[in-house]
């Protein structure tokens, strides 16, 4: 989901002007971000914690070369989910499973009444490979 997609969500929910809310929506980034670089802390309720942490300088490995490269050390921002969040996106992840798992008892019915019967029932579908040159 992108910022605009989330100033249209919560402009339609509100009733306020979608160039109101990206204001607004744009203003909590701006604090989210201030609070990050004063603090290099912010806490959330039932939502999460952001952090910024130092990652210290290591060697690295350059992908391509397989050459040891020296990478400086930096600080980053981390996000701990808050519990709220963790439970809802943990029923996220069973409706999905679920889903997931009456999708494949669909299928494996559907494989079942398809496939080919004497009599002129009905028949799978089967993908032909194209025809190569020694065809």
């Amino acid at each position: 989901m992108t910022k605009k997609e989330i100033v249209r969500a919560i402009s339609q929910e509100i009733g306020m002007t979608q160039l109101k809310t990206k204001e607004i929506v744009q203003k909590t980034f701006d604090a989210i971000v201030r609070t990050l670089i004063e603090d290099e802390r912010i806490e959330l309720r039932n939502f999460g914690v952001f952090e910024v942490k130092k990652r210290a300088a290591r060697t690295g490995r350059n992908p391509r070369t397989g050459e040891s490269v020296k990478v400086p050390e930096k600080y980053v921002v981390t996000f701990k989910p808050g519990k709220e969040m963790e439970k809802r996106v943990a029923l996220l992840v069973k409706r999905r499973a679920a889903r997931l798992a009456a999708r494949a008892a669909r299928a494996k019915k559907r494989d079942r009444h398809t496939s080919t019967r004497a009599g002129g029932g009905r028949t799978r579908k089967t993908a032909v490979p194209p025809a190569g040159p020694d065809s």
